[in-house]
């Protein structure tokens, strides 16, 4: 949307001389190209509703007006079109803006905050782009001075390094979010300048044909339309990921669809089976038409590794058909298909069989030396692509941050200089089906930022800044939190299969962790989660508390795992000196040791029945009901342990001791706890 220069009216006291600037520069997520001071009496001081033109972009002027009133900052009003307003909007033309970039570039907006505030777009159409992303700095802009606030004069010139800055979120295996928590993630990720949104769908839409596949609280295509028409309000595109190839199971174990499998209710679906596509045409269909217009639609065909291992010969066409019959479903919508990358990596030879208009999303995770084989492949053959790093969140207590980082400043940065990558598809995955989507939120920002500055991000001062973007405060001990927790990830590295989800739910008893654990510094994991909960214990932030709580919960969750390690040995060691000295006269060492083991157990229990409120609540804020339920089974299933545990320590020293002066092994009596 183009506006013409409003007539601005700025009154004396909006630019009353502030007594001192704020103390840092500004905490913007994305960093803008350009920053520069510019000449005005002090700084902009907010101390009354900033007055907006009625025209203004509607999402922009939700998202800014929000972030202020939380903050404190008296809430911004829309004035009539001809009514004296503070801010007034147009458009700049190319050769006045320091657009760089390529030929074509993406929208860019200037924002100047000086005598006037104004902010124009350039290189824009009529989608307004240029200007929600300004409105989208300006949010972040005010600096607190003294208990007021101010906009500090500067002169921004921006516009993103790519076109295309999409989140993909896992809504399939686990955590499936709320109708008003998928609207939240949406307004997160605009007001980072994220503008694309792709939800990852297994068994999530409600086809009326089968309605039983989706789960009972599945998204119907009336729903998913209407989280597309709130996205396009946040400028973010829905980008519908439909899985289409593999990972079918939640579909194909279904009887009425289980001939469509290529293994018995397993996991791909047989390309040799002509039923296979009047099932997936008119699902995909019916996603494209919620969501409509949409550039793009992700067709998955990702780890077909049950092809050749049923009724369907493992071939290149066999693959190569099937991404070319699932992408003609999409014909005459304007979208263009989208799939992984994993079977072309295998066999680059595919790419000369399938349609020249899809887009290869290119997806690898770890914090690799280079990622120029994989980009190459898929440039060299003349494709479009998308470079999809992860945020290293699945089976973690809390998103493995260094890896992720590393992940995506190097892949981004490499898939920035290389001609036909569109844009970023960070990835958000829930394998474990415990991890939430607000433990995410440092992983996803990273990569919107890098997706967006032509400099990488500053790895020195990140959490510095985001955390004061984010969380709208200038408690510096929010940016610590992060660092510690970073910095806690490595400590309980053991072996690669070894995560911390897995570590955190396993018998802490078990022999073979415990001999790796000797590896781990499991005092140094306790201090730094239990510095983490002193700062955040009573905390609470003006901005994405929740996202706060998670990390706390996590702090406890790590102090948890820790101590389960701990107790694992110091609980087996009484014991083992218990039954030492059972034929000794040492009654009261003996009874002590028993006890000692005994309460440890105890303390196994409690110390799980205590995360279990924290971690439910933290569930129900973005997710829906069914999925908590597994959990806090597992979370019940480990405190029965626990107190099983208790109970025949308990029983060792009431009948075996007390009556025979015997204590059996360990490993006799704990056989008989499970």
């Amino acid at each position: 949307m183009v506006r013409l220069f409003l007539a601005a009216a700025f009154s004396a006291a909006l630019f009353a001389s502030a007594a001192s600037a704020a103390s840092a520069a500004p905490a913007l997520v994305p960093q803008p190209r350009s920053v520069e001071p510019a000449a005005c009496r002090g700084a902009v001081a907010l101390n009354r509703p900033l007055r907006f033109p009625h025209a203004t972009d509607p999402g922009g002027f939700e998202l800014l007006s929000a972030r202020w009133t939380a903050l404190g900052i008296p809430t911004p009003v829309l004035v009539a079109d001809h009514a004296a307003a503070d801010v007034e909007f147009g458009r700049a033309t190319a050769d006045t803006a320091s657009s760089g970039g390529p030929a074509s570039p993406p929208p860019g907006y200037r924002l100047d905050v000086s005598s006037r505030i104004s902010i124009a777009e350039y290189h824009g159409d009529a989608s307004g782009d240029g200007l929600f992303d300004a409105l989208a700095t300006l949010a972040q802009l005010p600096e607190r001075n003294g208990t007021s606030w101010v906009l500090p004069c500067v002169r921004i010139d921006d516009a993103p390094a790519l076109r295309w800055r999409i989140v993909s979120d896992d809504v399939s295996r686990g955590p499936f979010p709320t109708m008003d928590y998928a609207k939240e993630r949406i307004r997160g990720l605009a007001a980072l300048k994220i503008n694309g949104w792709s939800p990852y769908m297994e068994q999530v839409v409600v086809d009326p044909r089968y309605p039983f596949v989706a789960w009972p609280n599945g998204w119907t295509t009336a729903q998913l339309h209407e989280l597309a028409l709130y996205a396009r309000r946040f400028h973010v595109t829905l980008i519908p990921e439909q899985q289409t190839f593999a990972h079918m199971h939640e579909t194909l174990k279904w009887e009425a669809l289980a001939p469509l499998a290529e293994l018995p209710h397993g996991y791909l679906v047989a390309e040799s089976d002509p039923r296979t596509y009047r099932y997936l045409e008119p699902l995909i269909k019916s996603v494209v038409a919620a969501v409509k217009p949409v550039p793009f639609v992700h067709l998955g065909a990702d780890e077909p590794i049950d092809l050749g291992r049923g009724r369907t010969p493992r071939t290149e066409q066999a693959f190569t058909d099937h991404v070319t019959r699932v992408a003609a479903a999409l014909a005459g919508s304007g979208a263009r298909p989208m799939i992984w990358d994993d079977a072309i990596q295998q066999d680059p030879a595919t790419l000369s069989a399938i349609p020249r208009t899809t887009v290869i999303v290119t997806f690898h995770y770890g914090a690799e030396k280079t990622y120029r084989a994989y980009i190459d492949t898929v440039a060299n053959a003349g494709f479009d692509q998308m470079v999809a790093p992860g945020a290293a969140n699945w089976n973690e207590i809390y998103p493995d941050l260094a890896t992720s980082y590393a992940n995506v400043a190097r892949f981004v940065g490499e898939g920035k200089a290389t001609h036909g990558v569109l844009g970023m598809f960070m990835t958000v995955w829930h394998d474990d089906g415990e991890t939430l989507f607000e433990a995410t939120w440092p992983s996803v920002a990273y990569a919107a930022a890098t997706a967006w500055q032509v400099k990488p991000v500053d790895d020195q001062t990140w959490h510095a800044t985001f955390a004061r973007a984010f969380f709208g405060s200038d408690d510096p001990g929010y940016a610590g939190d992060l660092s510690t927790l970073e910095a806690i990830r490595p400590l309980l590295r053991t072996t690669p299969s070894d995560s911390p989800d897995y570590v955190f739910w396993h018998d802490p008893f078990d022999l073979q962790l415990q001999e790796r654990a000797k590896a781990l510094d499991l005092a140094g994991v306790r201090e730094r989660a239990e510095g983490v909960l002193t700062h955040l214990w009573s905390v609470h932030p003006p901005l994405h508390a929740e996202a706060a709580g998670v990390m706390k919960l996590s702090a406890l969750r790590y102090d948890l795992l820790a101590r389960r390690l701990q107790i694992g040995k110091e609980a087996r060691d009484a014991y083992e000196e218990a039954r030492a000295h059972a034929d000794t006269p040492d009654a009261p060492l003996v009874y002590r040791d028993l006890a000692v083991a005994k309460y440890l157990c105890w303390e196994l229990r409690d110390g799980l029945s205590n995360v279990v409120p924290l971690y439910v609540g933290a569930w129900r804020y973005e997710s829906t009901e069914p999925g908590v339920q597994h959990i806090i089974t597992r979370y019940r299933l480990a405190e029965d342990d626990a107190q099983r545990c208790a109970d025949r320590i308990d029983g060792v020293m009431r009948e075996n001791y007390l009556r025979h002066a015997d204590v059996p092994a360990w490993d006799e009596v704990m056989r008989s706890a499970h």
